[in-house]
């Protein structure tokens, strides 16, 4: 019998610690990535488009970066909005920042896929992450909208 629990222990803890994994790990992403402060700098200068593709109550919870737009990513019509605020241009950089860098690592693959050619992933994110403290941490500005 103790045999049996310790085996049913030790699958329960493998099977936490994948879902842990999956949930604030992000995954491999093979585009480029800017830290924080660099994404701020290059949005506020125009050179990329940084998008928050976190939720309505994560931006009121701590604002969004300066020079970032708010675009929902579970939006049914999330890329036909981006592409808009892209100009339509799929080519313009594009750099996608979430709170830890696992959403927006997910949704670089994806958009990657679906050809926007220059997507880039802020793996820090708003909160901070294993690459970083994010851009909360940093001290870079926030709106509140």
């Amino acid at each position: 019998m103790l045999q049996r629990r310790t085996v049913l222990f030790f699958s329960a803890a493998a099977i936490g610690a994948a879902v842990v994994s999956y949930s604030y790990l992000p995954p491999a992403y093979a585009g480029p990535s800017l830290d924080p402060a660099a994404a701020h700098r290059e949005a506020k200068s125009g050179a990329i488009l940084l998008i928050d593709i976190r939720r309505p109550d994560e931006w009121r919870a701590t604002g969004s970066g300066e020079g970032a737009h708010r675009l929902d990513m579970r939006h049914e019509d999330f890329i036909d909005q981006l592409s808009g605020l892209a100009g339509g241009d799929r080519g313009r950089p594009i750099a996608l920042i979430c709170a830890r860098g696992v959403r927006s690592a997910r949704l670089a693959k994806l958009l990657t896929e679906s050809g926007f050619s220059q997507i880039i992933n802020v793996p820090e994110g708003m909160l901070g992450s294993p690459y970083g403290p994010g851009w909360i941490a940093r001290g870079l500005p926030v709106v509140t909208k």
